[in-house]
């Protein structure tokens, strides 16, 4: 598997330069370094990289209004946001429009690793306990964008359990085994249902199970 090419796009050159030193170790080429958003666009557009670390707080323009323009110009480019605080309200609004999932900036070079080859191969980087009180405490937050725009009605009972249990965070392993399927199957059922829901991926699933009253408060298991 080709690792993925990364933009870091940070206001702290200290950051910056950790994360480049990790991920050359472990053979992630880093294509660029950004100091704010505008320039993270910019560089987004002329390098295409596969996946964007994204600080969501950067003078000139956010991390969100950034990760919303990158994904509008690349929608196959991903985007890992970059955190103080597990508890960020941006990281909400940001996994709403179309954000591959979040980390905290103490996260261990491993953990950094691992996740940028995740996303890079078109999954969401999920962490259900930090994700479940991210989503119960911004779900009701009248401001918030959309997480799709298709209509449950469309699916059939077999995708709403999926989905549904998609909400909980569950990967397609255990979707597989609480449903007794295939891998194979699981995965044609969530391709469908991102089709249908108009969603990009199983970050905004989540978003959109809660939005909809698939999962209620608590339906998020620790881990």
């Amino acid at each position: 598997m080709t690792a993925p090419r990364v933009l870091i796009a940070d206001d702290q050159t200290l950051i910056r330069t950790g994360f480049r030193l990790i991920l050359d170790a472990r053979g992630i080429k880093v294509v660029g370094e950004a100091a704010d958003g505008v320039e993270a666009v910019t560089l987004a557009r002329e390098l295409k990289p596969d996946v964007v670390l994204m600080d969501i707080r950067m003078p000139v323009m956010d991390g969100l209004d950034a990760t919303r323009r990158v994904l509008r110009q690349d929608p196959d480019c991903r985007v890992l946001m970059l955190t103080t605080f597990d508890l960020d309200r941006y990281v909400y609004t940001a996994l709403s429009v179309g954000a591959s999932g979040f980390l905290l900036k103490d996260v261990t070079p491993e953990h950094l690793a691992a996740a940028v080859r995740l996303v890079g191969t078109g999954d969401a980087l999920l962490a259900p306990s930090i994700t479940r009180r991210l989503v119960e405490r911004f779900a009701s937050d009248p401001g918030r964008p959309p997480a799709g725009q298709g209509d449950l009605a469309a699916l059939t009972p077999r995708e709403l359990e999926v989905l549904t249990l998609l909400g909980r965070g569950l990967s397609n392993s255990e979707l597989a085994s609480e449903l007794t399927l295939s891998e194979a199957t699981v995965k044609s059922h969530v391709a469908r249902i991102f089709a249908k829901l108009a969603l990009r991926d199983r970050a905004q699933a989540v978003v959109l199970a809660y939005e909809t009253g698939l999962v209620r408060p608590g339906g998020l298991p620790e881990r």
